[in-house]
């Protein structure tokens, strides 16, 4: 398959042309045309497909998938709890944490932060154990 014949399948393939059409016009074989459309994600129906997601609250926003929400319940933004993961482990920059506090170990005296624990006195469980029992636990 030449370059051209590539560039045609995929331009015909985005106007919604059938994968027999294309065959036919090319003077290949239908496969042919199945298999690199396949390789090449220009399955299904791409001619109804929309370029970009139009309304926000709809779509989610890792994988773009359509999001069926529920009348008078929160808006969801993500489409199953691995893709809410995987977009926040993407964006860590757009979290918005207003609750981190900063410490010193009331065992070791080091330093750290913890998020929305105000009350918190230890670093490490390691250094709770050491300070409450007497003894130093392997962490």
């Amino acid at each position: 398959m030449t370059v051209m014949q590539k560039e045609h399948i995929t331009q015909m393939r985005t106007r919604g042309d059938s994968y027999s059409k294309i065959a036919i016009s090319l003077s290949l074989s239908e496969n042919t045309v199945k298999s690199f459309c396949r390789r090449n994600n220009l399955t299904g129906n791409l001619s109804i497909k929309p370029a970009k997601p139009v309304d926000e609250g709809k779509y989610c926003k890792h994988c773009g998938k359509v999001i069926q929400q529920q009348p008078k319940k929160k808006q969801r933004k993500f489409c199953s709890k691995e893709c809410r993961v995987a977009w926040w482990t993407a964006n860590p920059e757009k979290l918005n944490r207003k609750a981190t506090y900063s410490f010193a170990c009331a065992y070791c005296g080091a330093e750290f932060t913890a998020y929305g624990n105000k009350g918190r006195k230890y670093c490490t469980h390691a250094c709770y154990v050491a300070e409450r029992f007497g003894r130093v636990v392997a962490v």
